[in-house]
Parts: C-alpha cells; sequence; structure tokens
C-alpha cells in the first residue's frame, strides 16, 4: 500500500503540513511553571455544577501560576448545539467571578491560539488525519451502519468486547488501494479510523499497560487501547478524542482537568498522543459530585437535582463568593483548616492545589453551602449586599425590585439588622431567602404568619397591644422600652422572667417573653424575628402603631 498516494485520495485539498502548523500556533511564552488550562464544554444548554466545580480548579491553577485560562467551545456535534448556549456558559461563569483570558467571547474571540470553537478547526483535523494516513496509522473504514449492527450483535452474543478491533477490523484494514479508490468512486460514505497498536487477541499478560502520572490521583497503570476508534466522521468532523488531543496541543494547554468518567478513555487519549507525536499535558480527573439520598451516596442527577444546574444558583440567589467557599470545601481538603486560620482573608489568598484533591466521590451538601453562606454574607457590607439583592430581584423577581429602590436607607438599615456586635446574627443565606426573611418590613408583603401564644388568651392579647400602645414611646432606649414591657406582663399576670414561671407555673399565666411574642407578631406577624425594638426602630413610629392598631381592630 503506497500511504502517501492514499492519504492524497482521502484529502486532496489539505495543503498545510504539521511543520506549518506547528509555526503558527508556537510554544506560549510564559514564566516557567505557568500552568495553561480550558474549560472545553459543549454547547448544550445546559452548564451544571460540575463545569463550575471544573472551571474553578482551570482558574485557580492558570491564574495562582501566572498562566492562562481559556474557553474552547467544543461544537462538533451539531446535533447537540442549542442556540445561546455559548452565551449562557460565559454569563453563567461570569456570574461566579469565573473568567477567561482568552478563547471565546460574548463578542468573538481573544488570543492567538484560535479559532476557539472547534466548528472552524476542519483543515487542522483533516491535515493530522492525513499525517496519520501517510504513516499507516490511520486507514477509512466503510463498514455500514447494518455491518457495524451486526458485529456488535455477534460480539455480544459471544460477551466480547464490543467495537472495532482484531478480527472485527481486519476486513477494513485489508482493504487494497484500488478497493478504495472504487468504494469512493462509487460514493460510499466513511470514516477515517485510527490504526491502534494494541492487541485484542494478546494473553492478558502480554497487554502493555501505560503509565500515566494524574495530578490528583498519581500514578495510574491500565492496559492500552486496542480500539480501532473513529478519528474523523463520514461528515469529515473529528471525534472528540482527535479533536481535543490536537487542540489541547496547539493551544499548548499544559493541564487537562476533566471529571473521572474520563479515566476509561485515557488509554485512547495516550495513544493519539503517541502517534500524532505529541507531548501529553498533565491530566488531573476530578472526582464525582455525590450527594446523600436516604443515606446512600449517588451521582448528582439533572432529572432529581435542580442543584446541579448553575441557573438553580443563580435564580435562588447566592453569592458567587458563597458558592466558591463551599467548592473549596470539597475541592481542597486544608482549605476549612486554612479558612479557620484566616478568617477575614480573600479567597484568592488561599494556595489551591492537586496534591489537596480527592480522588474518591466529592460529597455535595446543600445544607453545608446554606451555613457557609451564612457566614459569607455576615461579612459583605449592606450596601453591598443591597446591590446583590437588587441585581437579582431585577432579574428574577422584578416586582420587588421598585420597593428596594423606593428608599435604599431603609434597605441598608433591614440588611444590617442584627449584624453588628460581637456575635451578629447569621439569618441569610441567598437572596430569596433574605427578601423571604426581611419581607414583613414591606406593607404589601406583611403578613401575620403565626398564632399567639397558647397561654395567651385572645383577650390579653387584645389588652396587652392596647397597653402596649397607650405606653409606646418611639424615643425610648431598649431597657426603657423592654421595662414597659415587663410592666404589662406583671399588672396582668404574667411572670416578669421566664425562669419565675418555670418554677412555678400554676401562678402565673405565662411570662414575659409570651407577652412580648404578641407584640411581635403584630409587627412583623411572626413569632421568631431579629429584635424587636431594633425591628420597630426601623419601621418608625408610624408604620409600627398602624400595625398595632390594625391587629387590635
Amino acid at each position: 500500500m503506497d500511504h502517501n498516494k492514499l492519504a492524497e485520495l482521502l484529502f486532496p485539498h489539505i495543503d498545510k503540513t504539521p511543520a506549518d502548523y506547528e509555526a503558527i500556533y508556537p510554544a506560549r511564552d510564559l514564566p516557567d511553571g505557568a500552568m495553561v488550562t480550558r474549560l472545553g464544554p459543549s454547547p448544550t444548554g445546559f452548564i451544571h455544577l460540575g463545569n463550575l466545580y471544573g472551571a474553578f480548579v482551570d482558574e485557580r491553577l492558570a491564574h495562582q501560576s501566572g498562566g492562562t485560562f481559556y474557553l474552547r467551545i467544543e461544537d462538533t456535534d451539531d446535533k447537540r448545539y442549542v442556540e445561546g448556549a455559548v452565551e449562557t456558559i460565559i454569563t453563567s461563569l461570569e456570574f461566579f467571578d469565573i473568567k477567561f483570558d482568552e478563547g471565546a467571547l460574548l463578542n468573538g474571540e481573544k488570543g492567538n491560539y484560535g479559532p476557539y470553537y472547534q466548528s472552524e478547526r476542519g483543515e487542522i483535523y483533516r491535515c493530522f488525519a492525513k499525517e496519520l494516513v501517510k504513516k499507516g496509522l490511520a486507514y477509512p473504514c466503510f463498514l455500514t451502519e447494518d455491518e457495524l449492527a451486526d458485529i456488535r450483535a455477534q460480539q455480544e452474543a459471544a460477551k466480547e468486547t464490543t467495537g472495532i478491533y482484531g478480527k472485527y477490523a481486519e476486513k477494513s484494514r485489508g482493504l487494497s488501494y484500488e478497493e478504495i479508490e472504487a468504494n469512493i468512486a462509487a460514493g460510499k460514505p466513511y470514516v477515517v479510523r485510527l490504526k491502534s497498536s494494541g492487541d485484542h487477541d494478546k494473553p492478558a499478560e502480554e497487554i502493555r499497560h501505560i503509565q500515566v502520572d494524574d495530578a490528583i490521583r498519581g500514578t495510574l497503570s491500565m492496559p492500552e487501547n486496542d480500539q480501532d476508534i473513529v478519528i474523523l466522521k463520514a461528515n469529515g468532523i473529528p471525534t472528540y478524542h482527535f479533536a481535543h488531543v490536537i487542540d489541547d496541543h496547539f493551544m499548548r494547554t499544559t493541564h487537562v482537568i476533566r471529571g473521572e468518567e474520563w479515566l476509561m478513555s485515557l488509554p485512547i487519549h495516550v495513544e493519539l498522543f503517541e502517534k500524532l507525536g505529541f507531548d501529553m499535558p498533565v491530566y488531573c480527573h476530578t472526582a464525582q459530585l455525590l450527594k446523600l439520598d436516604n443515606g446512600n451516596k449517588r451521582k448528582l442527577s439533572k432529572r432529581k437535582d435542580p442543584e446541579l444546574s448553575l441557573d438553580y444558583y443563580r435564580q435562588e440567589g447566592y453569592h458567587p463568593q458563597a458558592v466558591k467557599e463551599y467548592l473549596l470545601t470539597i475541592l481542597n481538603s486544608n482549605f476549612e483548616e486554612w479558612r479557620i486560620a484566616n478568617p477575614e482573608a480573600p479567597i484568592d489568598e488561599f494556595r489551591f492545589t492537586t496534591e489537596k484533591m480527592s480522588s474518591g466521590g466529592a460529597l455535595f451538601d446543600l445544607d453545608k453551602l446554606n451555613d457557609i453562606s451564612k457566614d459569607v454574607l455576615v461579612k459583605i457590607p449592606a450596601n453591598e449586599l443591597y446591590d446583590f439583592l437588587l441585581g437579582w430581584a431585577e432579574e428574577f423577581k422584578p416586582e420587588v425590585a421598585p420597593l428596594l429602590k423606593a428608599d435604599r436607607s431603609y434597605v441598608e438599615k433591614i440588611l444590617d439588622l442584627g449584624r453588628t456586635g460581637n456575635k451578629p446574627r447569621k439569618d441569610l443565606i441567598c437572596a430569596r431567602q433574605i427578601f423571604e426573611f426581611i419581607s414583613y418590613f414591606f406593607d404589601d408583603y406583611f403578613v401575620i404568619e403565626d398564632t399567639i401564644p397558647e397561654e395567651v388568651s385572645d383577650e390579653d392579647a387584645a389588652e396587652i397591644l392596647t397597653r402596649y400602645l397607650d405606653s409606646y414611646d418611639h424615643s425610648d432606649d431598649q431597657s426603657a422600652w423592654f421595662d414597659k414591657i415587663r410592666a404589662i406582663a406583671s399588672d396582668m399576670g404574667y411572670a416578669a422572667k421566664p425562669k419565675d414561671y418555670k418554677k412555678n407555673p400554676d401562678q402565673y399565666k405565662g411570662h414575659v417573653g409570651h407577652v412580648s411574642t404578641v407584640i411581635r407578631i403584630a409587627v412583623m406577624g411572626r413569632s421568631q424575628s431579629p429584635d424587636v425594638w431594633e425591628i420597630q426602630q426601623i419601621l418608625g413610629e408610624e408604620r409600627t402603631r398602624d400595625r398595632i392598631k390594625t391587629l387590635i381592630v
């Protein structure tokens, strides 16, 4: 077989050589040790937590080392393409402060290693497919869909590994130049397959094992690839395996961060790098994101778990800083220890390393995210929190945006409630919950949600509120204010102190806490809230009096 002649037959219009592309895409001019990482999503319209999980690792490794982080759109499967998906990817990650140095952008591309859309890099892939054919390392395969289905059925019946290898590849590998030429002249469709060096028929003890140093998992050993995988489909579009190897080489990627589901494909990628003569990047196979479900760990599911989608965190209004802080707790085992030692330090000061990443399943816990979010939000000044809440409302709850805009100072006072002092309240989790939590400050959303304590009769409740209103002086300090409530409680047969009621419950109707709860419900509509006196100071005297009067009536 004259492989040069075959290569020209298959790729007559490809005139560039591998050397040409080496010159077009030279080694990057970066400091020693700088890492080049990439995110390579498919534009399917669904961007999930795993994308953010990986992108955060990519971004940290690149930027900590003075390197480059770029976005490559892997859009070779046009059946999966969704209009607007690229914009969704970029804007979703930007929300979490994940920014790319180069690659696909909202308004085009940036960088010298593009195109950054795989669909626009066809000539490069075909150049290297041609090169492999020239070297006798790839060949055209004319197997039809029916023939492939028959092979698969035969393999499954014999309980063999499915695929094209060994005897199943002989028919296509053995075609003469004249047979190939005749098939092409007859218009028969074909794919281009890699001619694997692996031998499926060897005894297990004779099969070559490859060794790969994974930056997370250490040295991996696995049998070499023996499948004649497709590298170019019948329409001339490359498969993921072929495209990503070529792109990572010519975009000069140093570290590839991807999920552990790609471990099974690693032998294929190693063989492609070897046959193409490229140095292999450092692979970092991250652990799968798992969750506890009835005591059992399972993968996060698009169908079962809304929290898998990044849209969930945007719609709920989780602060990006909180999500990133939480992700670091499951990405690096030493992050929580570092945070305890550096409670006020910016997150970027933490030195992220692959050595501290787990190779086992990473357990995603929404409750823990909520706890971390409380810790993060309590440190964000009210004016910044206001901007965040308003931005969320304008996008996801536009009907409340005018309320927030009407009086910025009023809302900032609300957001600051109970957040000062040595033991600040940690009530705030995400924007949706924040608005629900503070909604009683706005008359349009004020409702009586809770019932008065069972220790207080309806008649007593009305009298408590009447007396409270008669004695109310908005200028009272907190001490004078509570002394009046205590006096009302004592006059009406309630213990002035809860401990007195606990010791002698038969001597009292209830205690001062039950009395103050009646007032709390009248003013806030809830039996649980931050300090009532502080709330009234924010509400103002007129609104406070109006609410109490309404409940008395």
